[in-house]
Order: structure tokens, then C-alpha cells, then sequence
């Protein structure tokens, strides 16, 4: 009994982070139309921020904070500096944001090293938490409680507030957004922020459980990817569920089936693709 409630606890903690990672990811893309490929690696460069200012004597909730600014602010200079300039042209886009992710590796292999960065979690989170019997890791339980925080905050930004209302507008029709005045240069770099710090955090609140290390951009961005394509593009709500589903399946197929736990994640995702392509939750880009 014991080690299924810990595998449940990690699903649900592997949801959580796979939900701030992709819901920037899928707000990004139903915005703007960017399969931002370097979304895994703003999330690897998150940890390893964190790694280092824990390292140097700063509390978690400080390391977090800084992996949010720090990777927020190079999402916004890609935008402005990259993408902007490639206007309309997808493939390019894509080629450029995949290129940006092998830079972005390398550039962590040299600053870091490539051996992994232990995250200290908060001493107030390392003792476990027992509850009807059973042993629970604290620090898991408070990551799934930050995820459903991050995840109302983010909906009362989307739904509450003008800055939302644009968004909303923008994912709608970009063109008649654009027509009864939103500024959309200033909207794409501010929802490129948004994304880039999301993914930022997600990376800074996985180092205590993964840890900080090269290839965890590769290992990430593709769970990513399966949250948006189920959830359906630019729903918050399909990505919070796929995220959680996908945590579920990804873990408890490495657990069960190690050899076809590759199979048991895509399968669902094929599945959806042949019968809902635009997502469990999504409406047709057409």
C-alpha cells in the first residue's frame, strides 16, 4: 500500500510541474502560433539557477524567485531579439527555438559543468509527513499545493483581469485584436515572459527532486508537448488536466512496464490525435 500511494504522490507532484512548465508552453503557442522548442531548456536553465543560489546560501523561495526573473527576462529578449524578426515565418521559428535549445545545453555544460546539482529543499519540507498510516515526502505534497495555487492564480489572470481579456482576444482572432487596438508587440513579449517564467519556476521547484543536470531539457520538453496536444491548444484548463493525466501514465508506466513505458505515454496521445486532433479540450486553429 505503501508504494502505491508514493507513486500517487509522485504522479500528482510530476502533474504539478509538468503543468507550470506547459501551460507557458501552451499559452505561448495559442497566442502567438510559436512551438517555442526552447521551452525544456528555460526549464533545465530554472534548476540551475536555483541550484546555484541555494548553493550559495539562499533559501529556496529566494532561488525560485530569482529562476523566475532570470528566465523570464531571456524569454523576453528571445522574443524581441529572435522571433519578432522571423514574423510569420513558422519554419524558421521552429529551427531557431530548436537551435536556441542545443545553444542553451551547451551554454549550461560549460557554466555548470556536466555533472548533476543537488537542490536542498527547505529543511521545514524534508521530514515526511505521515498521514492515516502512511508515509508521505513532504516537499512533494508542497509542490502539488504551489501547482494548484499557480494554476488559480494564472486563471484568475486570464479571466479577471485586462491583461487577460487581451490574451483571451488575441488567442481568439490576432487579427481583430489587433484591430480594435490591443498592442500586440507589447502583449507577445509580456505572454513570452509569462511562459518563459513559468517554466523558470517549474525548473527551480523540480531541482530538489530531480536535481539540476544536462539532458533534463530533452527529458522534459517532450512531456510538454503530449500536455498541449491532449489538453488542445491554448485551453489552461486542458493543459491542467492533461498534465495531471500524463503525470499519472508516464509515471506508473516506468513503475509497471519500464521497457514500454515510452508506449504506454504515447499511445494515449496517438489515440487523441486520430479521433480529436485539435484536443480534448481545444478548438480547430482553422
Amino acid at each position: 500500500m505503501q508504494i502505491w500511494a508514493i507513486q500517487t504522490l509522485n504522479s500528482l507532484a510530476l502533474g504539478g510541474l509538468l503543468y507550470m512548465l506547459s501551460s507557458g508552453f501552451a499559452l505561448i503557442f495559442g497566442l502567438m502560433r510559436v512551438a517555442n522548442l526552447t521551452h525544456g531548456a528555460l526549464f533545465m536553465i530554472g534548476a540551475y539557477v536555483a541550484a546555484t543560489a541555494v548553493r550559495a546560501g539562499y533559501n529556496l523561495l529566494l532561488a525560485a524567485f530569482a529562476a523566475v526573473l532570470v528566465v523570464g527576462l531571456l524569454g523576453g529578449l528571445m522574443e524581441r531579439l529572435i522571433l519578432r524578426r522571423l514574423g510569420s515565418n513558422s519554419q524558421g521559428q521552429v529551427l531557431a527555438t530548436l537551435g536556441l535549445s542545443f545553444v542553451a545545453a551547451d551554454a549550461c555544460l560549460i557554466l555548470w559543468g556536466g555533472d548533476p546539482l543537488p537542490v536542498q529543499s527547505p529543511e521545514w519540507l524534508q521530514m515526511p509527513l505521515r498521514l492515516f498510516g502512511l508515509t508521505f515526502p513532504t516537499y512533494r505534497l508542497a509542490v502539488l499545493a504551489i501547482a494548484l495555487v499557480m494554476a488559480v492564480l494564472l486563471y484568475l489572470l486570464i479571466e479577471r483581469t485586462r491583461l487577460g481579456a487581451m490574451i483571451r482576444a488575441g488567442v481568439d482572432d490576432m487579427p481583430m485584436a489587433r484591430a480594435v487596438g490591443i498592442p500586440a508587440s507589447r502583449l507577445f513579449t509580456t505572454v513570452f515572459c509569462l511562459g518563459a517564467g513559468l517554466a523558470g519556476l517549474g525548473g527551480a521547484l523540480a531541482g530538489p527532486i530531480f536535481n539540476a543536470y544536462p539532458g533534463l531539457d530533452s527529458e522534459m520538453l517532450p512531456l510538454a508537448l503530449i500536455v498541449v496536444i491532449l489538453g488542445g491548444v491554448g485551453s489552461l484548463a486542458g493543459t491542467f488536466i492533461a498534465s495531471f493525466i500524463v503525470g499519472f501514465i508516464y509515471t506508473f508506466g516506468i513503475f509497471l512496464v519500464p521497457d514500454l513505458a515510452y508506449v504506454v505515454l504515447f499511445l494515449p496521445m496517438v489515440v487523441v490525435l486520430a479521433f480529436r486532433p485539435q484536443g480534448l479540450f481545444g478548438r480547430s486553429l482553422a
